[in-house]
């Protein structure tokens, strides 16, 4: 016998949804449900419908889903949990005041004070939620209560198509029972009601659903992620809402992870032709991805801190990662895959505790340097005409294997060096400014050529066939500042880096923490003097490059733009500035790039013959053979800031 299809009823025309089977839906395919027994987050797929041509993916809405609230079920925050599923703790009220004082408040979430008790993590909640500065109207439990009488009525059954910002994304059941992922249906549909400017935000129903463990009933759950919604403190940030500032976040992750995860970094960019693909996940690996009782650790205190405390735990998710993998890096397949299985069983490599030791264990980690990554980002995905609304795409697949040429690198070469770049110019298409062997071999050239552009990658290839250059995050015409005195410029996103015979980077030693750099099994730099040290390979030119008054500070990012520049964005204030910041230096009888106990690189006037060097800036080895001669040299530029095509 057929099961009885059920009708969808007249629904808003609303667009969206996430990967539902919208197929004809029956009474059975309704009832049934799986669960996790072991803490890990349990999706819940919910089905769609089909009515000839409509295909709407829907949310079920099912008063018949209210059932077995469980053994605690009187408690009076555990009406939507499934207590045989919850982690050990504790289900006894607790009627212990919190303190008034939110840094108190803040240690004890990284202690994981409430942890072990049910009712005093949903009163710390509570507490901490309602502290939050919000916009001064911002929907609470009377506004839920009412919108949802509306929508959901006395129906036993109803259904409404997916929230626009769910694309993509599903429905984590942690450790709810049947009638908790109904009320977070509800709730998600009750927030689309009341935020239609909310565009893009797959990790709400995971924040929603968290939020439900420790609600007293749905309207309190509304009103919490809601005040999180509507948070306008300029200190502190809580949930992307738009496809531009998601993507924006998922950027600066990937510049943060360059930064901080210089290994997990290198795997990634040598195993998947897309790194982008695996840093647009990161959220998604707290939010769903995550253990119940590890993401509950990480949202006590995200609830404190902020959207800066899940860069952190998504850092040392990545670091332990890599550490998982040192063995079988010839094993992996599935680098995505892999992380997010690694995630769903960190249980099984580090305890939580351990786990948010090493998240905060993060040294020169600031809410600062996020912000301004997040803003040079966004405005570099505006420029690639990003809008708050576009779907995802393939955005970051820059370097076209069948079109690119270059008498050095391969496509597959330039694919590496562009994952090396920051992620707001790894956006665009790389453009060839210069090349010797069109342009000729002449300095005042290449400089002509190169001016008024930036960043570059600096290319030269060796008589011996070895390949090196150089990321240059300052326009050459900032040579001629300072009063005609010359002196390096340029700021610490510069680096250094080697392709063949071996493939590497080297980065200014400022920008690696201590800890990372110990970590990721980098040598520690031998600080100098900052007084510049003529290379001993270096024909005696008579050039008088100096250290001071550089005519750019560098601790500031750029924005790539080809109209003149706007304002710097300083990144990390707290740097220690007697380290080595020579990054490049230009006179017409060469260039100097990397500076401090000798040169990273130096070529000639004429661009024949060049040197390398240690350097105090990047800690580099010699970049080929120290003293050389060049076969070829070419200049890149990206797409956004050349207007038209020079080459």
């Amino acid at each position: 016998m057929n099961n009885p299809e059920i009708n969808i009823p007249d629904v808003p025309n609303i667009a969206g949804g996430i990967r539902a089977r919208s197929a004809t839906f029956t009474a059975r395919q309704r009832s049934n449900s799986s669960y996790s027994t072991d803490g890990t987050p349990n999706l819940g797929i919910v089905p769609g419908f089909r009515r000839h041509s409509i295909s709407i993916p829907m949310l079920v809405i099912s008063d018949s889903d209210h059932y077995d609230l469980g053994t605690s079920s009187g408690l009076k925050y555990g009406k939507f949990v499934d207590w045989d599923k919850m982690p050990a703790a504790s289900s006894e009220s607790c009627t212990e005041p919190l303190p008034s004082d939110l840094k108190v408040v803040k240690s004890m979430a990284r202690a994981g004070c409430w942890s072990k008790n049910h009712t005093l993590r949903a009163k710390a909640y509570n507490h901490i939620i309602r502290s939050i500065r919000c916009r001064a109207v911002t929907p609470d439990g009377a506004v839920y209560r009412d919108i949802s009488g509306k929508l959901f009525g006395q129906k036993k059954v109803s259904t409404h198509p997916f929230p626009q910002f769910m694309e993509g994304s599903q429905i984590p059941m942690y450790c709810l029972n049947k009638g908790g992922l109904n009320a977070v249906k509800k709730v998600l549909v009750c927030v689309e009601n009341q935020f239609p400017d909310i565009t893009y935000c797959p990790v709400l129903p995971a924040i929603v659903s968290l939020l439900l463990h420790y609600s007293e009933d749905e309207a309190e759950c509304f009103q919490n992620a809601c005040r999180l919604i509507a948070c306008n403190d300029p200190d502190m940030h809580y949930i992307d809402q738009t496809f531009l500032a998601y993507q924006s976040s998922c950027m600066t992750f990937g510049d943060l992870a360059k930064k901080y995860c210089h290994g997990a970094h290198k795997l990634i960019g040598t195993t998947d032709h897309n790194l982008f693909s695996v840093y647009s996940d990161w959220m998604m690996w707290l939010f769903g991805g995550l253990p119940f009782e590890y993401a509950t650790r990480v949202f006590d205190v995200y609830l404190l801190e902020g959207v800066k405390v899940l860069y952190r735990v998504a850092l040392a998710l990545l670091k332990q990662y890599r550490v998982s993998v040192t063995s079988r890096e010839s094993e992996i397949a599935d680098l995505r895959q892999g992380i997010q299985s690694f995630v769903a069983s960190i249980a099984h490599h580090l305890t939580v505790d351990k786990f948010l030791e090493k998240a905060f264990s993060i040294r020169q980690f600031s809410g600062k340097e996020i912000s301004l990554l997040h803003i040079a980002n966004r405005k570099a995905l505006a420029q690639k005409g990003i809008t708050l609304t576009q779907r995802r795409q393939s955005m970051h697949m820059a370097i076209d294997l069948q079109s690119f040429s270059s008498g050095i690198v391969t496509a597959q070469e330039m694919r590496i060096i562009w994952s090396w770049i920051p992620e707001r110019f790894a956006l665009f298409h790389p453009t060839l400014l210069f090349t010797t062997s069109k342009h000729g071999y002449s300095l005042q050239t290449l400089y002509s050529r190169v001016e008024g552009y930036e960043p570059t990658v600096l290319l030269f290839k060796t008589l011996d066939e070895e390949v090196s250059g150089a990321f240059l995050s300052s326009d050459w015409s900032e040579r001629n500042k300072n009063s005609g005195k010359d002196s390096f410029f340029g700021t610490g996103e510069c680096f250094v880096f080697t392709l063949r015979p071996e493939m590497e980077r080297y980065e200014w030693m400022t920008a690696h923490p201590a800890e990372s750099v110990s970590e990721e099994e980098f040598p520690k730099a031998r600080l100098r003097s900052r007084s510049f040290t003529p290379s001993v390979s270096r024909p005696d030119t008579g050039s008088s490059l100096s250290t001071a008054g550089t005519s750019q500070d560098s601790r500031f990012l750029t924005v790539p733009h080809a109209e003149p520049r706007p304002a710097h964005f300083r990144s990390v204030p707290h740097l220690p500035t007697k380290t080595a910041s020579m990054f490049m230096a230009g006179s017409r009888e060469g260039i100097i790039i990397g500076g401090g106990g000798g040169q990273a690189l130096y070529i000639d006037g004429d661009l024949h013959r060049g040197s390398t060097q240690h350097c105090d800036t990047f800690n580099n080895p010699p970049l080929c053979k120290e003293s050389f001669q060049i076969q070829l040299i070419e200049v890149w530029g990206i797409h956004n800031s050349v207007q038209n095509t020079v080459c």
